[in-house]
């Protein structure tokens, strides 16, 4: 058994559903192992049974900083979905299955085995190599990495960044392309409030019923569509698949035509995106609702803002009588795509795969990776290179039944961050 195959199987073992998360038992885990291997380790937590790990192999002068960016709490997992026990870390053959096996521990795993294989080897960057466990990813109630960026902007500011978010390995045709992503799309929901007037339900004309008016503003939200545009992570994809960039018009069609994979990836990026996905109307079966509220899911393309939003929507909808309310706003930010950590990925993979190219993509959700942009203008990737397993399956896989990730994606991943830090630190 490997290293990180024994560190991610302890790390799966431990429930860290979020909520409540109880992070703390997985970040002292982590204390535990690196301070074994010499590595300088501390906990922050707000409160104590949600704390963040934070780990450092301090520089030797004042280089760049590289911070490897994770997260321990996970997803509920109902075992009655499962094959195998989600919190057992079985390791099946060739692949250790458990929540958090993708998203996830395994990285996390990689990521302090690279750190402590370093420190064990005496080795010392010129600039910090930081590695950072935050609690609290996957619900994001300010206990994990927005919190430490504001109580604790000491431990966790770096010049670079790498996070979860893309490095699978993809071929499309003829070209072996492992995307990374350098953006993410803001997340910046609405809601819809439809007005009308209450009444007893045996008498539906007596009332001005809210759901029924709603009904056809939802039917238009779900047809919403945009004319495209091109940002600079899908033009370097396309360049990356293409060899050219096409018009925004035709981009779509062309990457369908490449592989119907190509065109699933750029679509959510031509434009923002707009899904209802919840009504709450009345209470009482026999009440006619003098209100209906819709949740609509809006994700917007880096520098987009939800007032921009707003009037497309108000623009597609018409006139009626409803209000529109943006509830939240986060994400949104990108990286420049080049420079000393964009150099480490493109040497990475063609170490690794001769002939194989990086591709910039945009992260159509978001991730922690926006908080460090927007606190310290960090360079911040989404890069944990798999191959083995493939794009398509992973995807199907995180957040659901049967979990699991292959050994030897992991031990990439030990080789793709010991990599980074003696190609960005130095």
């Amino acid at each position: 058994m490997t290293e990180v195959v024994g560190l991610l199987q302890r790390l799966i073992r431990l429930d860290t559903t979020n909520p409540p998360g109880n992070e703390t038992a997985a970040a002292e885990l982590l204390r535990e192992y690196l301070e074994a291997a010499g590595v300088e380790c501390a906990l922050h937590a707000r409160v104590p049974e949600r704390a963040n790990l934070v780990a450092r192999i301090r520089g030797t002068g004042d280089g760049p900083s590289l911070a490897l960016l994770s997260h321990t709490d996970v997803v509920l997992a109902d075992a009655a979905e499962w094959e195998r026990d989600p919190f057992g870390g079985e390791l099946a053959g060739e692949e250790v299955w458990g929540r958090g096996a993708l998203d996830m521990k395994g990285e996390v795993a990689a990521s302090a085995v690279a750190l402590a294989t370093l420190a064990r080897a005496g080795w010392r960057g010129s600039g910090d190599l930081i590695f950072v466990a935050a609690a609290d990813e996957e619900v994001g109630d300010g206990f994990g990495l927005q919190w430490l960026v504001e109580a604790r902007p000491d431990a966790v500011r770096a010049d670079f960044s790498l996070n979860e978010g893309a490095g699978d390995r993809v071929e499309l045709g003829g070209r072996v392309l492992y995307l990374c992503a350098t953006a993410e799309k803001m997340s910046s929901p609405f809601l819809l409030r439809v007005h009308g007037r209450s009444g007893h339900a045996s008498m539906p004309s007596i009332g001005d019923n809210a759901l029924v008016k709603a009904g056809p503003l939802v039917a238009r939200l779900g047809a919403f569509d945009v004319e495209p545009q091109l940002i600079p992570e899908v033009e370097g994809f396309l360049t990356a698949l293409l060899g050219a960039v096409p018009p925004a018009t035709d981009a779509l069609a062309r990457a369908r035509s490449i592989a119907p994979l190509a065109g699933e990836l750029i679509e959510p990026l031509l434009g923002m995106t707009v899904s209802p996905t919840r009504a709450r109307a009345s209470d009482k079966r026999n009440v006619i609702p003098a209100l209906c509220e819709i949740t609509v899911d809006v994700r917007l393309l880096p520098g987009q803002t939800p007032e921009e939003a707003e009037a497309a929507l108000r623009a597609w909808l018409g006139d009626g009588d409803y209000e529109l309310v943006n509830t939240e706003r986060q994400g949104g930010t990108r990286s420049p795509i080049g420079g000393p950590l964009w150099d480490a990925v493109e040497a990475f993979v063609e170490e690794e795969e001769p002939g194989a190219r990086p591709a910039p993509i945009c992260v159509a959700g978001f991730t922690d990776s926006h908080w460090l942009r927007e606190a310290f203008g960090t360079v911040a990737y989404g890069f944990f290179p798999s191959r083995a397993l493939d794009s398509e399956t992973a995807a199907r896989l995180i957040h659901s039944a049967n979990e699991r990730v292959p050994v030897s994606d992991l031990e990439l991943g030990v080789r793709f961050f010991q990599h980074a830090a003696r190609s960005v630190c130095a």
